[in-house]
């Protein structure tokens, strides 16, 4: 990181003319601030140049106690005054002379102009990021400004640290104060947690959207019931990292979000085990501060595992940032390939022709504005509007990936479109699902209804594509980014219980993939789903599944999140996206989730298409007018009789799966007029299953889904 040192008293031509007005403004603010007895220091201000990094704004202090130390003496409060366009650019930061890093502001007030008179302190009520421009008054900062307030001497070089982010608006800070008393800012109170605690130092740089700096971290995790500390030694992880804050929408609040690699001291990526999660390099630190349940996203992929879908594992932890308390965050895998994460075969630089030239491929529907391509096939066709669906390249990543990479999945993903829109997109052998899993599909379709994601469908929406080797199809998922779903968002129909995510453009004006609309015109994909989710409502989805982990999710956050709720003091408050009512309590919130969860199962019981026949033969996929396949039910057996006179040489063989392509049993099929039975015992469980029969050259000449 870059900070340029910057003391001039220096106010830029352009800003005159309102400087005059404004600075009448901070004085007379001043004047009316309650007196307080102290020592008060000013510095000097100077540009904040346009779209650059941090500049320093040095403040020597001299002549103080020799410790800041609450509640007997040290730094009470910070005053700028700063005449900016679009305040949203800028983050300001104080640092102190033992490079404690204060956030006071950062990507807060929108278009709104200048901080003039602009106070902070750690008791004030209102919070900066809940104000707007010109911020005249006392402000809570983002950070813990008593923070400061931690033994340290406070005689040094402070600085006040300001960037601006992003073009055309450059400004000036005209000046800035610090005020040390005897009645100083208090410091986050924090003894232990039953969580695992992350503790994170940048040796005092400041963590931008990239790239990444490199910064330690600890971890302690004691173990179930056993109380963690600050105090204690690291036990889970004590080594270097590379960390860089992640995400959209989520950019400007207070709680970041990060994405970390764990590193040796060179730099190097190092795979090691963290919270009891398999080894990897790569990890996602995940700060819940619009969704006030702290466990959408948790809920999403735990559900998602549980149908038997890979979907990141996670951990609850409580962060410090630099010794500031960050409140709970979720330590999730980052969607990567890898044999504990998205298991497909490892695509090299080199792998450019041939069957390696064909997996494995990770990719995303998403913004525009990273490395892939767009689709050939225009969204959802009811809107007019934002005509183009983006396919972003993540594994390999764009700066990676080599052209006859690009070129293939690019292929391939344009085939298995011009399959799904042809005319003949439900022939098995000519359309969709040549290219495509099918229980893939419904799964991801089902989990992004149930929690009816407003971002489903169009954004951070993960697919993967297999090597020829290992079946060469398209497969939705992992799940990721659920923390606008399970009623939370007002926008567009999605807080209301009732209504299809799918059919999000019946409502707003978005780029949304057609693929949906057009799946639940197949009548085959639409029975299948139908079986799938009456399967699914009997264990996984039952009511009593998903409601008891939420409450046993709450009941393990029930400490954890007092002390978040109090960093964080936004009960009553509406944080975008929340829908009304805006919940008073974490107990409300949850209950409110609760209530709409139950309203939703009962909407979708009612409303998933489809016919779901109570035994037998769904399809023949690929059917063979020599086979004949039956189920006895009651005496649990399925039959193939086979009328194929090359079976009396050469027998065939048959294989059951699950839904999750899971191998369940094979087995030798007699001759020729001959009857094979197979035991239902290996059926562990009513659903959906498919039965294959191969020749002896293991060429799939018949398949049938059926329904035990």
């Amino acid at each position: 990181m870059k900070i340029q040192q910057n003391s001039r008293n220096w106010i830029a031509g352009p800003y005159l003319r309102c400087v005059k007005q404004l600075l009448f403004l901070s004085f007379f603010f001043i004047l009316s601030l309650k007196k307080t007895t102290g020592q008060l220091f000013s510095g000097q201000g100077g540009l904040i140049p346009d779209a650059s990094g941090f500049v320093a704004f040095d403040l020597p202090v001299s002549g103080l106690p020799d410790s800041a130390n609450f509640p007997q003496f040290g730094l009470e409060r910070v005053c700028i005054d700063i005449v900016h366009s679009y305040n949203d650019d800028l983050e300001i930061y104080l640092k102190a002379p033992d490079n404690t890093l204060i956030n006071l502001a950062s990507r807060v007030g929108g278009d709104s102009d200048n901080f003039l008179g602009t106070c902070f302190r750690g008791d004030a009520t209102q919070s900066v990021y809940q104000a707007q421009g010109p911020f005249a008054g006392i402000f809570r900062p983002i950070g813990i400004l008593g923070n400061v307030n931690n033994g340290q001497n406070p005689n040094g070089t402070w600085q006040l640290l300001v960037r601006d982010i992003a073009s055309p608006d450059e400004g000036s800070l005209l000046s800035w104060s610090l005020l040390f008393s005897a009645s100083p800012a208090e410091p986050f109170n924090f003894s232990s947690s039953d969580l695992p605690l992350v503790k994170i130092n940048t040796l005092g740089s400041i963590i931008s959207n990239g790239p990444k700096i490199m910064a330690r971290m600890e971890m302690v995790d004691n173990g179930p019931g056993l109380q963690n500390s600050l105090s204690d030694s690291a036990n889970a992880y004590n080594g270097w990292i590379g960390i860089e804050k992640r995400g959209k929408s989520s950019a400007g609040f207070p709680q970041a979000q990060y994405n970390i690699e764990t590193r040796d001291s060179l730099g190097n990526n190092r795979d090691v085990p963290l919270l009891g999660m398999p080894s990897e390099n790569d990890w996602v630190l995940y700060g819940p501060y619009n969704d006030k349940s702290l466990m959408r996203n948790v809920l999403s992929y735990e559900l998602g595992r549980r149908l038997g879908r890979y979907a990141s594992r996670w951990r609850y932890c409580e962060v410090f940032v630099n010794g500031n308390y960050q409140g709970i965050y979720t330590f999730f895998e980052s969607i990567k390939r890898d044999t504990a994460r998205v298991k497909i075969a490892n695509l090299r630089a080199d792998d450019v022709s041939g069957a390696e030239l064909t997996g494995g491929y990770i990719c995303s529907i998403d913004w525009p504005d990273d490395g892939g391509w767009f689709s050939q096939f225009p969204p959802d066709p009811t809107q007019p509007v934002n005509n183009q669906v983006f396919f972003q390249y993540v594994e390999p990543p764009d700066d990676e990936i080599q052209p006859q990479q690009r070129a293939y999945i690019a292929s391939y993903v344009d085939s298995f479109e011009r399959a799904l829109y042809s005319p003949q997109f439900t022939d098995p052998a000519a359309g969709w699902r040549r290219f495509a899993g099918e229980g893939s599909f419904i799964d991801f379709f089902l989990i992004n209804e149930l929690s009816k994601n407003v971002d489903g469908y169009r954004l951070s929406t993960f697919f993967y594509k297999e090597k020829i080797t290992d079946g060469n199809k398209i497969h939705m998922g992992p799940l990721w980014d659920f923390n606008l779903a399970w009623r939370n968002a007002d926008y567009c129909g999605n807080e209301l219980p009732g209504g299809w995510a799918y059919r999000f453009t019946d409502y707003c004006q978005w780029d949304m993939p057609g693929w949906w609309r057009r799946l639940m015109q197949d009548q085959g994909f639409k029975n299948r789903m139908k079986c799938r989710w009456q399967e699914l409502r009997n264990g996984v989805l039952s009511n009593d599944s998903i409601l008891g982990f939420i409450d046993s999710t709450a009941a393990r956050l029930a400490a954890a999140q007092q002390r978040h709720f109090t960093l964080y003091p936004v009960w009553g408050i509406y944080l975008w996206p929340n829908p009304s009512p805006i919940a008073q309590s974490y107990a409300e919130e949850i209950s409110f989730m609760k209530s709409w969860i139950t309203q939703r199962l009962i909407y979708l019981d009612n409303s998933i298409p489809g016919i779901c026949q109570p035994a037998g033969i769904l399809n023949a996929a690929l059917n063979h007018s020599d086979i004949r396949i039956s189920m006895d039910a009651d005496k649990g057996a399925i039959r193939i009789h086979v009328q194929q006179p090359f079976f009396r040489k050469h027998p065939g063989r048959f294989e059951i799966y699950d839904t999750f392509g899971k191998l369940l049993g094979s087995g030798s099929i007699g001759f020729e007029n001959e009857t094979t039975c197979i035991s239902a015992g290996s059926l562990k469980s009513s659903g959906l299953y498919q039965i294959r029969i191969l020749d002896a050259e293991s060429t799939l000449i018949h398949q049938e889904l059926f329904l035990f």
